[in-house]
Parts: structure tokens; C-alpha cells; sequence
């Protein structure tokens, strides 16, 4: 099993509750993702959050992001700078990458990528740069010149991906990042984010999907969004540490028969 241990809480979930028209939608929610410290190297963290649909992912997903707030309880994530401190969760914090991949229709690829790397300080001077190295790295080089109408699904959705980079924001939301894509892209999509995922210590991927073994596949930590009986509203039901199971970043974990009885367990679960 990979040595690893756990740091900082890096996002905090406290008694979240959504209600629309006095109906209970999300009922005190309640989970953390911590610090993933593995000696020799930078791990981000990789977190599913799996449920039936209609269950409330997409409430979920925009309370997390801070586009809307919740009734009850708090959404915390973790601040800039020394000491460390969490603080509520405020819309831009995190990286939203819808499934739909909108984009400015009468911009090219390169102009929305230029307007993403200027709310970035830390890159002042140097966006050209980093947006050739990220076009380069995500095989978007020939691209930038083109509309988003003149891109393939899959394109589009690299270029959102890039796009939440640029902001330099910690923490990436993903909708339904496999939806609709073919083996071929789906393949280097997955590539992409675990890429992604390595690319700083607090880097930390929160994917709400359909698409259970893919997701669980590079995720290191499963929660489980579902009902208790007797219970209105949706709540985490269960969460699933695949790290303690030996399951996280393991290239052929899709191999492994304890991920096949985890996949089950899933699927029992929801």
C-alpha cells in the first residue's frame, strides 16, 4: 500500500441544508477533505461525490462552488497564507466547470484564455507564457486561433479546464466531466486531471458524476449522496476512503477485484 498521511483540512462541509419552497432538498450534510501527504512528491486531492440522479448533485455542486447559499450550515475552505484558517466559501473561490463548457461565443480560444490568466497575480507578466505551456500541455496549440463553435466537444472542455487553471484557484468543481465523450477522449481526459491533480500539494478535484467506475478510478476518497429512511432531503449516506483500501492512483486499479466489490458497493449504497 503507497505511504501516505493526512494534513490540514482543506474544505469543510458543517450541517448544510437546502430547502425550495419549505421542501428539504439537502438535509445537514457533512464531510471534510483533508491535506493528501505522500513523502517525495506534490498530491492534490482527487473527491467523488456520487448519487442517482435527482437526487440533489446539482444543488450540491452550486452550494459547494458558492453560487448559492445554503439555509443551514457552512461551507468552509481554506485560506491564503499563515495561520492557517478556514473561512466561508464565497462565489469565484473555486474553479466551476460546468457540463455544458460554455464559452464566449464571439471570442477565440486564446482571448478567453488571456481574460482567465489576468484575475491571476501571481501570473502579472507572464499569461502569454503560461497559456502556450497549458495549450501545449492539453495538445490545444493549433486551437487557439478558433471559435468555440469551430471546436470539438472534447476541445471545449479542455479549454474550460484551462481556463480555471489560469485563475489560479485551488479548488476545481467538475460537472459530469465524462459525459458524452468517446473512449478515445475520455482516455485523455482522465490523463488530464490526474496531471492536473499533481500539479500543486492543495490542488483538490470535486467531481459529481454518473459515471461511477471512471470517477472512482482516480479519485482518492468516494462520498455518497443518497437517502436515510425516514429522512427528508438527500445527505452524504456514505463515504468510501480508497486510499485505505489500497485503490487510489493505481494506473489498472479497473483490474483490481477489490474495486469491482467497490464499484458493487456503490451501487448498492445509492
Amino acid at each position: 500500500m503507497t505511504i501516505y498521511s493526512r494534513g490540514e483540512t482543506l474544505l469543510q462541509v458543517k450541517g448544510l441544508s437546502l430547502y425550495y419552497d419549505n421542501k428539504c432538498i439537502l438535509c445537514d450534510i457533512n464531510f471534510s477533505i483533508d491535506d493528501i501527504i505522500r513523502p517525495g512528491m506534490q498530491q492534490g486531492q482527487v473527491v467523488s461525490i456520487i448519487g442517482r440522479s435527482g437526487i440533489g448533485k446539482t444543488q450540491l455542486f452550486r452550494t459547494l462552488s458558492g453560487l448559492q447559499k445554503p439555509d443551514k450550515g457552512q461551507i468552509l475552505v481554506a485560506g491564503s497564507g499563515l495561520p492557517w484558517t478556514l473561512r466561508p466559501v464565497h462565489a469565484g473561490d473555486m474553479g466551476v466547470i460546468f457540463q455544458n463548457y460554455y464559452q464566449f461565443g464571439w471570442r477565440t480560444v486564446e482571448e478567453s484564455l488571456r481574460l482567465a490568466a489576468h484575475r491571476n497575480k501571481a501570473l502579472k507578466g507572464m499569461e502569454n507564457d503560461a497559456i502556450r505551456e497549458y495549450a501545449a500541455q492539453f495538445d490545444l496549440s493549433d486551437v487557439l486561433k478558433r471559435y468555440p463553435k469551430q471546436l470539438s466537444g472534447g476541445q471545449q472542455q479542455r479549454v474550460s479546464i484551462i481556463q480555471q487553471l489560469l485563475k489560479g484557484s485551488d479548488f476545481l468543481l467538475l460537472d459530469e466531466p465524462f459525459s458524452g465523450l468517446d473512449v478515445c477522449v475520455l482516455d485523455k481526459v482522465v490523463n488530464l486531471l490526474l496531471k492536473v491533480s499533481l500539479s500543486h500539494e492543495f490542488k483538490t478535484l470535486i467531481i459529481v458524476s454518473h459515471d461511477i467506475p471512471t470517477t472512482v478510478a482516480i479519485s482518492d476518497t468516494v462520498f455518497i449522496l443518497g437517502k436515510k429512511e425516514g429522512q427528508e432531503g438527500s445527505t452524504i449516506v456514505r463515504s468510501i476512503d480508497l486510499m485505505e483500501r489500497g485503490l487510489a492512483w493505481q494506473p489498472d486499479v479497473q483490474e483490481e477485484k477489490a474495486f469491482a466489490e467497490t464499484i458493487k458497493e456503490i451501487k448498492n449504497a445509492l
